[in-house]
């Protein structure tokens, strides 16, 4: 089996709904290129209410419906030998970024960003939370991270 040669690290609040999507969505795109054995995928939380707690039931819902599974991923929280572990640290919006930020170690090269901003200037620079919404807020969701992960596939070809 071939080592990774690159690491994506998605970040949101409690691991529960938009970094596992993202999580299962750019696997699946990864699978799909075959890539698997060349970039490691993971997600995890800056908070630790949802440890070891499955996504939330419409997010999988939202996912199944699309073809992601996510029943098998456990919420963790982010550490700061992640920041060793992963190249880059994707965070779904402004707050998450900020709490990154000052968990990360002073000497990490890893490349952290918004997910978003792949999407530049044409489109939003945050994914919603949708946990405190309707169902239609995880299928906004799914629509970003799709986009998103197909942009950060492109690029991440480029460095394999």
């Amino acid at each position: 089996m071939t080592t990774p040669s690159v690491s994506v690290l998605f970040v949101c609040l409690g691991n529960i709904c938009r970094s596992p999507t993202a999580e299962a969505v750019f696997r699946r795109r990864v699978a799909d290129a075959g890539l698997a054995d060349r970039i490691h995928i993971d997600s995890a939380g800056t908070g630790d209410w949802h440890i070891g707690k499955a996504p939330d039931r419409r997010a999988s819902a939202a996912a199944a419906q699309r073809g992601y599974q996510l029943e098998a991923l456990r919420a963790r929280q982010v550490s700061a030998e992640d920041f060793r572990r992963f190249d880059l640290v994707l965070a779904m919006d402004d707050n998450n970024l900020a709490d990154l930020q000052a968990l990360r170690p002073e000497d990490d090269d890893a490349l952290l960003v918004r997910f978003l901003d792949v999407l530049g200037d044409d489109g939003p620079h945050e994914v919603p939370d949708p946990y405190y919404g309707g169902d239609d807020g995880f299928d906004r969701v799914l629509d970003l991270v799709e986009r998103a992960s197909d942009l950060w596939l492109e690029r991440l070809r480029e460095r394999l």
